[in-house]
């Protein structure tokens, strides 16, 4: 048994393909589907049921797939180990972060991380964070950034900052005359949505607390971005709730339209997290040392300190 086999093996597990699986971990078919036949020769089982489209795993071979992961991922940790008593900050670092987030954040930290750590290799993507927990999970991503608490046994997660909630609103909406809101001003009638799979969707939805489900049947407009939902709101058609990082790159002719809420102000929470068994550690907390001191800087400018995290 070698830690390559149990590399193939993961890889057919993911791909349910002997040919997709093979070009994944850069191998011949004949080669990738050699080695685990050995390894199902050697062992006396059956890890995949071939007579199936797409290829499944056996009951035993759910149970191989989960300790060959384990094993897989423990066989890095030595070198994790070496880079750590070295302090090597480098190599690639695989990074998964939520769209409400992405936009904003990534260009307020890229540069300066890429600059402080010139050899760390990042790979970023933009994924929900249903897809970040399984990528996670079967040890496709170092980390994510996210909105927490997830709560799923096998995700740690460290806090990167509090980023308060911010009305916008239009000359002809009820409240466009308040100074500053309150929680109890909402009604989700007559506030835009993102569309359903949006994390931030979901705790405007908490933060409303409004017995009645959305899906009655009244005017509701949902949209995949935070420019159309600003859009949509300069035509009228109601207000919305906004991240505070994203109005500090609203057009001037709209800051008039923002409305921060009373303290203690509304806020989710956004975190770094990985999984329990994360190997690459030193360069988790030099990306999380760096996203601290960007963000947490420019909220702190911009007295909004004094917030209450929403629950998801």
């Amino acid at each position: 048994m070698t830690i390559t086999q149990l590399q193939y093996v993961l890889a057919v597990a993911e791909h349910q393909n002997f040919t997709l699986a093979a070009q994944k971990s850069f191998v011949t078919q004949p080669t990738l589907s050699m080695q685990i036949q050995k390894l199902e020769d050697e062992l006396e089982i059956q890890i995949f049921d071939r007579s199936k489209k797409p290829i499944q795993l056996t009951e035993i071979g759910k149970k191989i797939v989960d300790q060959a992961r384990n094993v897989v991922n423990e066989s890095g940790r030595m070198q994790d180990i070496v880079d750590q008593q070295k302090g090597f900050i480098g190599g690639e670092f695989k990074l998964g972060i939520i769209p409400t987030v992405m936009p904003t954040l990534l260009p307020m930290f890229l540069k300066t991380f890429i600059k402080k750590y010139p050899k760390v290799n990042l790979k970023i993507e933009e994924l929900s964070t249903e897809n970040i927990i399984q990528r996670l999970n079967e040890g496709h991503l170092d980390a994510a950034i996210a909105a927490t608490p997830l709560e799923h046994d096998h995700i740690k997660e460290r806090v990167l900052y509090y980023e308060p909630f911010v009305g916008y609103t239009t000359e002809t909406h009820r409240l466009y005359e308040k100074k500053e809101l309150k929680i109890e001003d909402l009604d989700i009638d007559d506030i835009l949505l993102l569309e359903d799979g949006h994390c931030f969707r979901d705790g405007v939805i908490n933060l409303c607390k409004t017995p009645k489900s959305i899906e009655e049947d009244h005017f509701q407009l949902e949209s995949g971005s935070f420019e159309t939902l600003i859009k949509l709101s300069n035509e009228n058609l109601g207000m919305t709730l906004l991240p505070y990082l994203h109005t500090l790159d609203i057009k001037e002719s709209e800051k008039k339209n923002l409305r921060h809420f009373e303290a203690p102000r509304p806020a989710r929470e956004v975190s770094l997290i990985f999984h329990k068994s994360e190997l690459k550690m030193q360069i988790i907390e030099a990306l999380r040392n760096v996203i601290m001191s960007v963000v947490r800087g420019a909220i702190t400018f911009h007295n909004v300190e004094i917030i209450s995290p929403v629950s998801k």
